[in-house]
């Protein structure tokens, strides 16, 4: 049965790989020793570091920071950036503590103090509690409950004396040893240890048995946010050393935001002459439109403290397309209403009308894409899927309210005859295009760049970034 102990193990993706983790040997009768091998070592410290990364980025989130990047470098090293930390240091408490959090019977057969001066009974330790001046307490070896049987935990306030403490719920299996445990030791003390430190001794006044409790102490209210932020995120496999800190001022990136800045006005100048010169007054209202639905998107992001990035302005640049888009879209239903003999204000209220469905469908499926990239992307990704998500919102709240409301001022007050039209037209409005009448060709060409798609991909392969291959 011990051979198990020593057949490979599965790694890689689809368990692609194997590694032989320990060596058996028996250098005398009787006597196994067990070692581990290189390859089993390097596993090891990959599976921990992978787990650790894991719950790092939760740690990080749980602090409220803004578009974290958490990264793995080198084969024993993790890189974590946030853009905007006012505290770093709290940030470095947060991510040096191992968080192992455990729930132990005090042994009470003997008083602490003979423990520490001659040895403590078999099966327990003398362990000292977090306050000032530091209590020894006799803790029973035996975990009752550990951490891993946490699923939420939350800093609130004791109703009774009102001070800081952590509520925390247990799942259905540690609520049942957490109970069997309460129950079956009424009136003894039991310890909350975190990181072999004692945070309180209470005393079981009556069985728990609903799964949830509190762990008091002296908490502030920020302390007891992080040992919450801490519970939540799960406690990381092996400690952690910080070995470097850097503090980057914003100069550094200057270019970086000068060029997105550019590219922004470059974008806008482009998007508001090209709504006059196709739309005239209508591409007027479109362009008021759209400043403001960039001011919406700046005022929302403003609220929800997010930090503005690269990725982020490219969402705004991107929103502003989408944006004169959805009119462009309306403009032409309005142009073809009135092409069919409807008088403005038919056309204008059947236009809105009509083109509100084909609108909406465009914006819904850029969304559920937005929706995507915010749940399965990371740092600047989630950035960009916030900002592309705020701005289909606004760009469709715009277009229907604000745009149809400045068209019905327009209407009212200059009450035009005729449809305003720009200086140019891309397309003229006789243009026919037989483009079913192409199907065949485009369909042939559309699977021949199909094919060769799937065929360079399966071959070539792709160039990976650091980002994924690590280094």
């Amino acid at each position: 049965a011990l051979e198990r102990l020593t057949q490979p193990i599965s790694t890689g993706l689809f368990m692609s790989g194997s590694v032989t983790e320990m060596e058996m040997a028996e250098p005398e009768p009787g006597l196994l020793r067990f070692t581990l091998t290189e390859a089993g070592v390097d596993y090891r410290i990959a599976a921990a570091l992978t787990q650790s990364i894991e719950v790092v980025g939760r740690r990080v989130n749980e602090l409220g920071t803004t578009e974290p990047i958490i990264q793995r470098q080198g084969s024993d090293r993790i890189m974590v950036q946030v853009p905007g930390l006012q505290d770093p240091q709290r940030l470095k408490d947060i991510l040096g503590q191992t968080a192992k959090l455990t729930f132990q019977m005090v042994d009470q057969s003997i008083p602490v103090e003979e423990a520490i001066s001659a040895r403590p009974p078999a099966g327990s330790t003398v362990l000292y509690s977090t306050d000032e001046p530091r209590v020894p307490h006799l803790i029973e070896n035996r975990i009752i409950v550990s951490g891993e049987n946490l699923v939420d935990a939350q800093a609130t306030f004791d109703q009774r004396t009102n001070e800081p403490v952590v509520s925390f719920r247990f799942d259905s299996r540690g609520a049942t040893r957490f109970g069997q445990a309460t129950q079956a030791n009424v009136g003894r003390l039991f310890a909350i240890i975190l990181d072999n430190e004692v945070i309180s001794a209470p005393q079981i006044r009556e069985p728990i048995l609903g799964g949830t409790g509190q762990i008091s102490g002296s908490f502030t209210v920020e302390s007891a946010n992080d040992l919450a932020v801490l519970l939540r995120a799960g406690a990381l496999p092996a400690d952690l050393t910080i070995v470097e800190e850097r503090t980057v001022g914003p100069s550094l990136g200057s270019d970086s935001i000068e060029a997105g800045q550019f590219a922004s006005i470059i974008a806008l100048f482009l998007v508001v002459g090209f709504m006059l010169f196709a739309y005239g007054r209508l591409g007027l209202i479109a362009n008021i439109a759209l400043l403001a639905n960039v001011a919406l998107i700046i005022a929302v992001l403003s609220v929800l403290g997010a930090t503005l990035t690269l990725p982020g302005i490219a969402g705004i640049v991107l929103t502003m397309g989408m944006a004169v888009d959805s009119n462009v879209i309306i403009f032409e239903r309005v142009r073809e209403e009135n092409r069919q003999g409807r008088s403005i204000v038919q056309s204008m209220d059947s236009g809105f009308r009509q083109a509100l469905a084909t609108v909406v469908d465009a914006n819904v499926t850029t969304l559920i894409a937005a929706v995507i990239l915010f749940f399965l992307g990371s740092g600047p990704i989630k950035g960009f899927a916030v900002t592309l998500a705020i701005g289909i919102v606004t760009t469709v709240f715009t277009a229907f309210t604000l745009t149809r409301w400045l068209v019905a001022f327009w209407l009212r007050r200059q009450r035009p005859k005729t449809m305003p039209n720009g200086v140019m037209r891309l397309v003229p409005d006789d243009t026919r295009v037989p483009f079913m009448a192409f199907r065949k060709y485009a369909f042939t060409l559309s699977l021949l760049l199909s094919i060769a798609s799937a065929v360079l991909f399966f071959t070539v392969g792709m160039i990976y970034v650091i980002d994924f291959r690590g280094g």
